[in-house]
């Protein structure tokens, strides 16, 4: 199975080595002919404003969009969650609009506010640590988004689909939950 990474700013080598530690083939993804060769896609955390006039300058946001259609799964990471909502309150992106919440970025505060927390999700019959950096926030969510983890009773981790979102890292740490759990998806759409 190949998964794509989103490899124009941002956590890439992080997810690249997630991908390969769960025997998957990573895809640097940088140009929209790429994603043709994929399964999956992840759009990891970085700058939102960057990524987001990167993938519009390439035209990688209509191949996206138009693969997401098709139903190929897409994960986003922080900066990736931001891109794959359906508005941003704090608005300097152009989001996607592949899941339906509402989005605030930077919620929990400065680069120097980032924090590691322990997580209970659906997912996963443990809890495990993620790392919250400059991370976004739910705002609100439609009813067929399926929330999967809340921290403080905010969500974080949610799905619509064959979309995946996190306000957190799971790249940073060392769980493989939330990659196996995306891979789980890409073998059963």
């Amino acid at each position: 199975m190949s998964i794509g990474v989103l490899a124009l700013q941002g956590d890439v080598i992080e997810h690249i080595r997630m991908i390969k530690r769960l025997n998957a083939i990573p895809i640097e993804i940088r140009k929209k002919e790429e994603l043709e060769n994929v399964d999956a896609l992840i759009i990891p955390g970085g700058e939102s404003t960057t990524i987001s006039k990167l993938i519009q300058r390439n035209g990688l946001d209509r191949e996206i969009i138009r693969r997401a259609k098709e139903g190929m799964p897409i994960y986003g990471t922080c900066a990736g969650m931001i891109l794959l909502s359906k508005k941003v309150e704090n608005n300097q992106v152009t989001p996607l609009g592949l899941i339906d919440i509402t989005v605030k970025r930077n919620a929990y505060g400065r680069q120097i506010d980032s924090f590691e927390a322990e997580l209970k999700t659906k997912i996963s019959d443990k809890p495990f640590k993620v790392d919250f950096i400059r991370a976004p926030i739910i705002t609100e969510y439609g009813k067929d988004v399926e929330i999967l983890a809340e921290y403080d009773g905010i969500p974080v981790l949610a799905r619509q689909n064959n979309i995946l979102v996190s306000s957190f890292h799971p790249e940073v740490g060392s769980t493989a939950e939330i990659h196996r759990y995306f891979l789980g998806m890409a073998k059963n759409p």
